[in-house]
């Protein structure tokens, strides 16, 4: 039975371009994504949220919430608690200001997409409540980008909790890929009195789901999903809680992810390093195999 990887048709021709040097890759574009846990009687469980069909990127796959860095959140200091700037930086493996940028995108599109926001009145402090015209009037204007994270952390009295994050992985679009996207994968736990809710224009339904059973739906081929998604959901399945998943975090390397497409007797070998169960084989003039 085929499993649910993502592998778009026009991959395979996209794919024997860069090989053979006629497709120039594009920068990819700084990005975060935030596995949120919560506890359950079962164990601990994951939000994940289907991507609209429609979308050009992804559609149908199941993600977390996330998305691009504003470059607004390298230039203006927020309302900050936790670990430092400079030790961010060190973690993530970049200078302070794209630290704090890397780190906004993870509270920030938590907060879009989810609901839930990981930011308090102090820095031992976390919202209770998120619902309400008045904050869904906020949201909006961070989606539609006319309020920056800064700005709505100051109009709100809230301080960033970095503190509530634990970076896990990183991972860089593949080369071919006209969308590209260089992503920090955090790992958090909801916070206590929050809800999340579908609040994300680009996802169609969102699943609270033990990281094991959304595993086993893709390999049933029942949930579609890319190779980075799949690839942390089998990360998590040893943890028996948010709080150990967090402990671990710390010890996580994050040398980034990078497919590689290469030429092998006649063959276009793709594969993502330390990940062999993604690997497909691409024919110089036929279909695709995993």
């Amino acid at each position: 039975m085929a499993n649910g990887q993502w592998f778009p048709p026009d991959w395979p021709d996209r794919i024997r371009a860069l090989a053979d040097g006629t497709l120039t890759p594009v920068a990819p574009r700084r990005a975060a994504t935030v596995m949120l846990l919560r506890d359950t009687d079962a164990g601990p469980a994951v939000h994940m949220l289907r991507r609209r069909a429609s979308m050009a990127f992804a559609g149908g796959a199941y993600a977390y919430p996330g998305g691009g860095v504003d470059p607004r959140d390298d230039d203006q200091l927020v309302r900050w608690a936790g670990p430092t700037r400079a030790w961010w930086a060190d973690r993530l493996g970049v200078d302070d200001a794209a630290a704090q940028a890397i780190v906004c995108a993870a509270v920030r599109e938590t907060y879009e997409e989810a609901g839930v926001l990981l930011a308090g009145p102090g820095p031992d402090s976390v919202v209770g409540d998120t619902t309400g015209a008045d904050w869904e009037a906020d949201r909006a204007a961070l989606v539609g980008r006319e309020l920056s994270f800064a700005e709505f952390l100051d109009r709100r009295g809230l301080t960033l909790r970095s503190d509530l994050l634990g970076a896990w992985t990183r991972w860089i679009t593949p080369e071919f890929e006209p969308r590209r996207y260089d992503t920090w994968f955090f790992v958090a736990a909801l916070p206590e009195g929050q809800r999340t809710r579908n609040a994300s224009t680009e996802a169609d339904r969102t699943v609270w789901i033990r990281p094991a059973d959304a595993a086993a739906g893709y390999d049933e081929g029942e949930l579609l999903m890319m190779p980075p998604t799949v690839a942390t959901l089998r990360q998590l399945v040893p943890y028996g809680s948010p709080a150990q998943a967090l402990g671990a975090a710390a010890e996580r390397d994050l040398t980034p992810v990078l497919a590689r497409a290469r030429l092998v007797d006649g063959e276009v070998v793709l594969s993502w390093p330390g990940h062999d169960e993604f690997t497909r084989r691409i024919p110089t003039g036929g279909a695709t195999t995993a």
